[in-house]
């Protein structure tokens, strides 16, 4: 089956940047990308837009690396605490996710939820978490889960 070019408008996780020409397949084009307003169709005229949202992209990157390189000296190795209601064997009623632990993190930088990685939490104990600031910035730091 043929693929479809498209430009990015936004960054895709697993496809791309803003800016970025991919070639995906028709429908996932037609039925996610289009409709969520994160890319459209290729075309030769579109060169010019491409060259100004890489230029944007790397002006902002640029701005942002410095505020991610701060924000990973205030993460990098802190310990998160977070306390959630248990059960009696030990096991959290719900989980912990993704969001819980970037509001934990608030204190020491803003951080997109997005951009969190850690093993799915359902008990008390750490947990190793990893926090990408910045494409080539990461930072690692430990949730600790705690009985309330």
């Amino acid at each position: 089956m043929a693929e479809t070019k498209v430009i990015l408008t936004k960054s895709v996780p697993n496809l791309g940047h803003s800016g970025d020409v991919v070639e995906v397949k028709p429908g996932y084009a037609r039925n996610y990308l289009f409709p969520q307003g994160l890319a459209f169709a290729w075309s030769k005229g579109a060169a010019a837009q491409i060259e100004g949202m890489k230029r944007a992209r790397l002006a902002k990157s640029v701005a942002t690396r410095e505020d991610a390189v701060a924000a990973k000296t205030a993460i990098e190795g802190t310990v998160v605490e977070i306390s959630a209601k248990v059960s009696e064997s030990g096991k959290l009623f719900g989980g912990i996710s993704t969001v819980d632990i970037a509001s934990a993190l608030e204190p020491q930088a803003a951080v997109d939820p997005k951009t969190i990685k850690v093993e799915t939490i359902k008990t008390t104990g750490d947990f190793p978490a990893t926090v990408a600031l910045h494409p080539e910035i990461s930072a690692d730091f430990t949730v600790r889960v705690v009985a309330e």
